[in-house]
């Protein structure tokens, strides 16, 4: 299960930057807290104090301001960013519950049955994406699912602008603003959750 949900985040991500701008992307999967939350609480009965409930507001409501402002909306790109925020939370839930008295070894693991030449049938953007993955099982086998998604969300920041600046996509004050609301809502997430 983890696996497929983790295939499913990734293509539906692809999918729509592939038809929106990679910021839009991003921002859109700021929201995932709020899928994190409301996946928790109707599908697995946890609940959450108060403050992590209204720091969802400006999530939602940051996102669907860029959203509406997006200057290249495509339903295609939205709903592939919406899909992955459900499928990362699964992937999430089902990797922390599979973690239950194991250790994550798969690096050593690799290289151990592969031998050291693993390093050089590897393009080194393997490589980086497989210990940006292993750091992240590692970081989720110490912290909740809902902490590990504001990680993911702070990483999204600077995504977000390095594209706006690197694409020169072009922003609206409002779209902005609307991605600046969502950015603030995750602090106030991470601030309720503590």
């Amino acid at each position: 299960m983890v696996a497929l949900a983790h295939t499913i985040g990734h293509v539906a991500a692809t999918v729509s930057m592939s038809k929106v701008a990679v910021s839009f992307t991003h921002i859109i999967k700021s929201g995932e807290p709020a899928f994190s939350v409301l996946v928790s609480r109707f599908i697995l009965g946890e609940t959450f104090p108060m403050p992590v409930y209204l720091s969802l507001i400006p999530i939602i409501g940051g996102c669907g301001l860029a959203a509406l402002t997006e200057l290249n909306f495509n339903m295609t790109g939205f709903m592939g960013a919406m899909i992955s925020n459900l499928a990362f939370v699964f992937r999430n839930i089902f990797s922390k519950k599979g973690m239950k008295g194991k250790s994550v070894i798969g690096w050593q693991k690799a290289i151990t049955e592969i031998g050291p030449h693993f390093i050089w049938w590897v393009a080194a953007q393997s490589i980086f994406y497989h210990l940006y993955n292993q750091v992240s099982y590692m970081s989720l086998d110490e912290i909740s699912p809902l902490t590990f998604s504001i990680g993911n969300t702070m990483k999204r920041i600077s995504v977000i602008v390095s594209s706006i600046i690197i694409f020169r996509t072009p922003v609206q004050p409002v779209n902005a603003l609307g991605a600046a609301i969502a950015v603030f809502g995750t602090f106030l997430y991470s601030q309720a959750k503590q």
